[in-house]
């Protein structure tokens, strides 16, 4: 071990146990390679002497960090760092809206090797049942609970991702609605699954809290009682990162409750899960289809998502999601039960979340007043800019061999949109990549001002 490594023996104060605390400060250092791939961590006894810990806290710090494949134990050796991936090549990609990569291939035959001996092997002999098996559905339940969703395992419906819980609340609301609704700048997917299924998506304006609810008043009220529609994503707004408080959210529901209005709730940030803001499916659950998903809280290869509709459209729900013929795979189901069940989710939450704060508070250090300050810690950031600016923003940053998102995908219509901006997605990249994308941005961004 080298004496002068970057991470000294110092444990951040805080609430939560000292083995967590210490996973995830050395996390954040094996994530932001302050520590290369081969460095040896310091025997337990030694570690947990210098931290005043105790060993068994240490030991349980290791091993979480064991289950995550970031450090790997060699039998009379000690524990080292693992090989993480290197860089994916000469072009930064911010485009793509994903977590970083937090299982690494020891992580991964750990538990396919625990699988082999636990698995049912009926799971891989049947057909699943359309919304899951009922102890999947259990298991994200109680997942939900933890986000503050307490929802019955036979209120929830098991999907391949979020886009096909979307896609199936979407096809179903199409039933008996005729008007979409959603913010002048939403995610791209849903505005397509919208256009397919027959609606013309709707636009409205938002400010840094969300959707404003007079224009949405007003819209609703310029059709027949009971014909709206609302997609909306309270929080994290995916792509500008409002959130709406407290009282917008109770403004919203009402205003859905005057006009008979069903609302899709898209709620897949959950690195930004504040206990303080209830989800919509709490205040208004008689009319609102909530959407969750694993691919932004664990891994994006882990493609379930999740779909709570109001329980008078759960059969409808059921057969447009038959419909869809899309399934889960039964080693997800498996894996997802793995991780939940021997604690290795927990453990990659609250790590992610770390981890998207310190991406956070890097993307403003180095953009400062060009970005808008994220509400919560998540993987996406928004630089506000006008429309135009925007465009010549993503043919300068792909000068710099930067990848930035165009903004037309996010515009909604019909009309003029009247925020503009770039969406920075700050999940994919290394840290060290990070910081040079970020910092060529600065400068294409300050280029631009002069």
């Amino acid at each position: 071990m080298r004496l002068n490594s970057p991470w000294h023996p110092y444990l951040p104060p805080g609430d939560t146990p000292p083995a967590e605390r210490l996973a995830d400060a050395l996390a954040g250092d094996i994530m932001g390679e302050k520590l290369d791939a081969g460095d040896r961590l310091p025997a337990h006894r030694d570690l947990a002497w210098r931290l005043g810990i105790g060993v068994g806290s240490v030991t349980r710090a290791y091993a979480m960090l064991e289950r995550r494949g970031l450090v790997r134990s060699v039998r009379g050796r000690g524990m080292f760092v693992a090989s993480r991936p290197g860089r994916s090549g000469h072009v930064i990609d911010l485009s793509a809206n994903m977590p970083p990569p937090m299982f690494g291939n020891r992580a991964l035959a750990r538990t396919l090797g625990r699988l082999a001996h636990t698995v049912d092997p009926a799971l891989f002999n049947v057909y699943p049942p359309i919304a899951g098996h009922i102890e999947h559905r259990r298991i994200m339940g109680h997942w939900l609970a933890e986000l503050g969703v307490d929802m019955p395992p036979d209120r929830l419906l098991l999907t391949s991702g979020a886009q096909q819980a979307l896609g199936v609340a979407a096809s179903v609301c199409r039933r008996i609605r005729t008007i979409a609704i959603t913010e002048e700048l939403a995610y791209p997917g849903m505005l397509s699954l919208l256009r397919q299924t027959g609606f013309a998506p709707h636009g409205l304006p938002i400010d840094r809290h969300g959707l404003l609810p007079e224009p949405l008043d007003r819209v609703l009220g310029a059709h027949d009682h009971g014909q709206g529609v609302l997609y909306v994503t309270p929080t994290m707004h995916n792509p500008t990162t409002a959130t709406m408080d407290h009282a917008r959210r109770h403004d919203i529901v009402r205003i859905c409750r005057n006009h008979d209005a069903l609302i899709i709730e898209d709620d897949v940030y959950d690195c930004a899960r504040d206990d303080r803001l209830p989800p919509l499916v709490t205040l208004a659950p008689e009319r609102t289809f909530y959407v969750n998903s694993l691919s932004k809280t664990l891994s994006p290869g882990l493609r379930i998502g999740t779909l709570a509709p109001p329980a008078r459209f759960m059969a409808a729900a059921a057969d447009a999601l038959l419909n869809s013929s899309l399934m889960i795979a039964p080693l997800s189901y498996a894996m997802m039960a793995q991780w939940m069940l021997d604690g290795t989710a927990t453990s990659v939450r609250r790590a992610l979340r770390g981890e998207a704060g310190r991406r956070r508070e890097l993307a403003m250090r180095i953009l400062g007043p060009a970005l808008t300050p994220p509400a919560y810690d998540a993987f996406h950031a928004w630089m506000p800019m006008s429309m135009e600016q925007a465009a010549d923003f993503v043919s300068a940053a792909a000068r710099e061999d930067v990848r930035v998102t165009p903004l037309k995908p996010f515009i909604a219509g019909p009309g003029p949109c009247m925020r503009g901006g770039i969406r920075l997605c700050l999940g994919p990249a290394t840290l060290p990549d990070l910081t040079e994308a970020l910092r060529r941005l600065h400068h294409v961004h300050a280029g631009m001002q002069q």
